[in-house]
């Protein structure tokens, strides 16, 4: 176990980190990092997309729309307008409700579900924020909840946090001050007073409580508010993260690399490695899935299954296979979004997993559950040795009556070891139109990716935003 070590000359990270930040312009950045934050910000928008038209969101609206306020921030694919913490809350759960959006498989988190529904309500909200703005605080953002996720050697499972929402009151913090350009001090401040908020629990997973998709959205409003605050002059907790009372002690018991949360900085972008979802649900069910898929093309026509089992490590098997009733016979979207029998089931029953299967509808289907019905989900030591702080692998075997079949898959599809095509981010795009109930111009894709790739030279983000204003609702 890492942990830290009491270095009295280091500085505090909020410090180095808030440095850092401020001063990030896309011309500190190299064309691999303003790639990925591009492809952020397309996927991120794109879960949106699909996301409006799913369970929860239109009571979030509701409450926004109940409460009023200045409309200075779009409440994405509706045309209406908030305040922009209550757009920023919205438009975090809009994001993350599909649970389609991105992963980095080392940290075991979301990032941009907190950051872009933070950095373009700031955009909108701050008078003098442009594009390249907008693509420094994308950049600073999911630099920082991606360094918090790889130097918290303890997971997910083990703390009981949710490292998504949790690290995402910071990245989200940061990634709005950079957007209002607020000084080193300022960010400090501004994360010293998201520290007086953070939270985010993996009880709401265990619970498949419609909360889980709407914690990013809590992360990306007190992005609003700490930024707010800190413009005022209000001073927040300094050393936010390696204080005494600081976020690694009290949340972690010190269980960090701080050589590793400080590596690089500057140099070396750990937001590279973040990768993206072919399928809707939890990220710890896709190695599962590959290998489902895998050995789906090998069985014959015809073929019977009569038992399956999934071998992973301990975070997946608490995640997605316990209580293992449940996880086999899925009673709401999120159980099923979080269920590796399920989601193994319909891998090889329909040969591919889409948004469909995480509807109403889409959970009735009886050849689906009867085979989820077999599939059985063990940890393996070996796997757990090697692999236990990482999305899982997953040795999946199926027998048949015609056989037995055995597939590893190591690193899921869309993971920056394999990952997705630019034709396959549009599908996807154009699979979230699909089901979003709202109707789109047919270019959205190309004018979304156009919009996106003329930030730097923006006056502002807005036209981003502006894509994401429906024809018809």
């Amino acid at each position: 176990m890492a942990a830290a070590t009491d270095d009295k000359t280091r500085p505090e990270f909020a410090i180095e980190f808030a440095a850092f930040s401020s001063g990030l312009t896309p011309e500190r950045l190299g064309s691999n990092v303003i790639e990925a934050v591009q492809t952020n910000l397309f996927d991120t928008l794109a879960c949106a997309v699909a996301g409006i038209s799913a369970k929860g969101v239109d009571s979030l609206m509701e409450i926004a729309a109940d409460w009023g306020g200045k409309p200075e921030a779009a409440i994405w694919c509706t045309g209406h307008r908030a305040p922009a913490p209550l757009a920023a809350w919205v438009n975090g759960m809009m994001s993350h409700a599909r649970d389609f959006d991105d992963t980095h498989d080392i940290a075991v988190l979301h990032a941009g579900v907190s950051v872009v529904p933070a950095v373009l309500a700031a955009a909108e909200a701050a008078p003098d924020a442009t594009g390249a703005d907008v693509l420094a605080g994308v950049a600073a953002g999911l630099e920082l909840i991606s360094r918090l996720g790889v130097s918290t050697t303890v997971g997910i499972i083990e703390t009981g946090f949710m490292y998504t929402s949790l690290f995402g009151h910071f990245a989200a913090t940061v990634a709005a001050a950079r957007v209002w350009r607020l000084s080193a001090d300022d960010t400090v401040n501004a994360l010293g007073i998201a520290y007086s908020q953070a939270a985010g629990t993996h009880q709401v997973t265990r619970d498949a409580a419609l909360t889980k998709r709407i914690q990013p959205g809590f992360a990306a409003k007190t992005a609003q508010i700490s930024v707010a605050m800190a413009r005022k002059g209000i001073r927040g907790a300094q050393r936010t993260f390696e204080g005494e009372d600081g976020l690694f002690r009290s949340y972690f018991h010190d269980r960090y690399d701080p050589a590793r949360l400080r590596e690089g900085l500057g140099d070396h972008f750990d937001l590279v490695d973040l990768s993206y979802k072919p399928y809707p649900c939890c990220r710890f069910n896709h190695t599962a899935i590959d290998a489902a898929l895998a050995i789906r093309a090998q069985m014959e026509p015809g073929s019977r299954v009569l038992g399956v089992k999934a071998m992973v490590n301990r975070q997946a098997y608490e995640a997605v296979a316990t209580p293992i009733e449940i996880r086999k016979h899925p009673k709401t979207i999120v159980q099923a979004q979080f269920s590796i029998p399920y989601t193994v089931a319909v891998a090889l029953q329909k040969g591919a997993v889409g948004l469909i299967d995480f509807t109403e509808e889409g959970l009735r289907n009886p050849q689906v559950l009867a085979l989820a019905a077999l599939v059985d989900v063990t940890v393996d030591s070996e796997i757990e040795r090697d692999w236990s702080r990482n999305i899982s692998p997953t040795v999946l075997v199926v027998e048949t009556d015609r056989g037995r079949f055995e597939h590893r898959v190591d690193f899921p599809r869309g993971n920056s070891a394999n990952p997705l095509s630019v034709s396959a981010f549009d599908s996807k795009l154009r699979g979230c139109m699909e089901v979003s109930g709202v109707v789109w111009p047919e270019e959205l894709p190309d004018k979304l990716r156009g919009a996106i790739r003329g930030l730097s030279d923006a006056g502002n983000g807005r036209d981003v935003v502006r894509c994401l204003t429906p024809y018809k609702r």
